[in-house]
């Protein structure tokens, strides 16, 4: 195994590489020279689409509701009964 201590010694005690010297610099450099390119509306505008989509969806009003017949399971008047849904008579 490895002396951490001894290794982290010598790192500490080695000379920088040039290249790291002006890697700062090259890389701001290189920024700066790209050009910004825009083209369509962008990622932006279609976040805006669907959110206003999505929202006029949900301002839409619901299709009426419809009256429930109330379900008794051990009544006589159930229709999901084994006997009732295999007989075929309510």
């Amino acid at each position: 195994m490895h002396d951490l201590d001894a290794a982290l010694a010598r790192l500490a005690h080695a000379r920088t590489p040039l290249a790291l010297d002006t890697l700062e610099a090259r890389v701001l450099a290189h920024i700066a020279a790209q050009p910004t390119v825009r083209s369509g509306l962008g990622l932006g505008a279609l976040a805006v689409v669907t959110a206003l989509t999505m929202g006029i969806a949900g301002g839409v009003p619901a299709a009426p509701a419809f009256a429930v017949s109330p379900l008794t399971p051990l009544g006589p008047s159930s229709p999901l009964a084994p006997s009732t849904l295999l007989a075929g008579v309510p």
